[in-house]
C-alpha cells in the first residue's frame, strides 16, 4: 500500500516539475519574442500568463491521458480518433484564449461590447501552442504505454526464462538421481549381505547428507564453484565406496575460480558421466580430474578421465546425450554465445569435457 502511495506521489511530483519547467521555457521564449517589438516589456508580465497556461495543462493532463484510453488512436479507429482529439484540442485552445481575453477586459475595465471583435483578431497564431501541447501530452501517453509494455514483456520473458531454467534443472536432477540412487542402494545391500554393517551405515549417512544438500539447493539457479566442488566431493565419497581403489578423483581449481558463480549442478553430471562411462568399464584403476582456471575474465572448467574413451562412431551420440545436451542448453540460455562446451575423446585414452563461460563473482 505504501509503495502504491509512493508511486502516485512520484507521478504527481514529476507532473508538477515537468509543467513548471515548461512554463519557464515558454515564458523565456515569449519574453524575448516580445522584446523585439516591445522593449519595455518586463519578464514578470509574461511569466503570469504562461504559468496560468501550464497550470491549466497540468490540471488537464490526467483528463487527456484518460481520453487517450477512452478514444484510442489505433487501426480501425483512426478517422474517429483523430477527429475527436483534434476537436478536443481546438476546444481547449478556444476556451483558454477566450478566457484570457475576458480576464484582460475585466482587469482593464474595457468595454465588453468589443470583446468578440478583439478576440477574433488574433485567435490563432501563438494560441496554436495549446493544440501542440495537447498532442504532445497524447503522444507522451502513448510513449509511456509502449515503454511499459516493453518492460512488462522483458520481465515476463525473464520470468519464463527463469522458470524454464529451473524446470531443466529439476528434469536433470530427476534423470540423474534414479540411476545413482539405484547403484548406491545396491552397494549398501551388498555391504549388508557381506556383514560390513559399519561401512553400510557410513555409506547410508553419506547418501543422506548428499540428498539433504540437493534438497537445500532446490530452486537455486547459481552457486559458487566452491559449493559445486563440495557437492562433488560428497558425491565422490559415495562412489569411492563402490569402486574402492579403482577410482581416483583429483581436483585442481584455482582460488579465483572457486569464487566464480556457475549454474547449479553444472559439474556433477560431467563427473558422473566420467565415472560411469569412462572409469566403470575400464579394467583396472581409473582417474577423473576436475580443473578450473580464470583466464582473461573467462572461467575455464574441465572434467577429464583416463577411461575407455569413446569410439569415433559413437562420439556424436555421446555429445547429444542427456547430460551433455541439458548442460549445453542451460549454458546457452544463461550465457548465450558467451559460453562454450566442447567434448573430446580418444578410444582407450579417455574423454575430456571443457566448459568456458563468463567469470561472474
Amino acid at each position: 500500500m505504501n509503495r502504491l502511495k509512493d508511486v502516485r506521489y512520484t507521478r504527481w511530483l514529476a507532473l508538477v516539475v515537468v509543467w513548471a519547467a515548461l512554463g519557464l521555457i515558454l515564458s523565456i521564449e515569449v519574453y524575448f519574442s516580445l522584446r523585439v517589438s516591445m522593449p519595455e516589456v518586463e519578464f514578470g508580465d509574461v511569466l503570469g500568463p504562461q504559468y496560468m497556461r501550464v497550470s491549466l495543462w497540468a490540471i488537464l493532463t490526467p483528463l487527456v491521458l484518460w481520453l487517450r484510453t477512452a478514444i484510442p488512436l489505433r487501426a480501425g479507429y483512426w478517422v474517429g480518433g483523430l477527429t475527436f482529439h483534434f476537436g478536443v484540442s481546438s476546444a481547449i485552445m478556444g476556451v483558454y484564449y477566450l478566457g484570457r481575453v475576458w480576464l484582460i477586459f475585466w482587469r482593464e475595465g474595457a468595454i465588453f461590447a468589443d470583446f468578440w471583435m478583439v478576440a477574433q483578431q488574433s485567435f490563432f497564431g501563438s494560441n496554436m501552442i495549446d493544440v501542440i501541447i495537447y498532442w504532445a501530452v497524447l503522444g507522451t501517453g502513448y510513449t509511456f504505454e509502449i515503454y511499459r509494455k516493453y518492460k512488462n514483456e522483458q520481465i515476463r520473458g525473464a520470468q519464463l526464462e527463469s522458470r524454464l531454467v529451473q524446470s531443466e534443472l529439476s528434469a536433470l536432477k530427476q534423470q540423474l538421481h534414479p540411476h545413482f540412487l539405484f547403484n548406491t542402494m545396491n552397494t549398501i545391500s551388498v555391504l549388508v549381505r557381506e556383514g560390513r554393517n559399519n561401512q553400510a551405515v557410513q555409506l547410508l549417512a553419506r547418501l543422506s547428507g548428499l540428498l539433504r544438500t540437493t534438497l537445500d539447493s532446490a530452486g537455486i539457479e547459481e552457486v559458487t564453484v566452491r559449493q559445486e566442488m563440495d557437492f562433488i566431493e560428497r558425491y565422490v565419497e559415495i562412489q569411492k565406496m563402490r569402486f574402492a581403489d579403482r577410482l581416483t578423483v583429483v581436483t585442481d581449481v584455482s582460488a579465483e575460480a572457486l569464487e566464480s558463480r556457475v549454474p547449479n549442478l553444472l559439474l556433477q553430471p560431467l563427473v558422473e558421466n566420467a565415472i560411469q562411462h569412462g572409469v566403470s568399464p575400464k579394467r583396472g584403476p581409473g582417474r577423473v580430474t576436475v580443473s578450473g582456471r580464470v583466464v582473461d575474465h573467462q572461467l575455464q572448467l574441465e572434467v577429464s578421465d583416463d577411461g575407455v574413451g569413446i569410439e569415433d562412431g559413437q562420439i556424436k551420440r555421446a555429445r547429444e546425450g542427456i547430460g551433455l545436451s541439458n548442460t549445453r542448453e542451460r549454458l546457452s540460455r544463461l550465457y548465450g554465445a558467451s559460453s562454450q562446451l566442447v567434448m573430446k575423446s580418444e578410444p582407450g585414452r579417455g574423454t575430456l569435457v571443457s566448459i568456458v563461460l563468463p567469470c561472474r563473482v
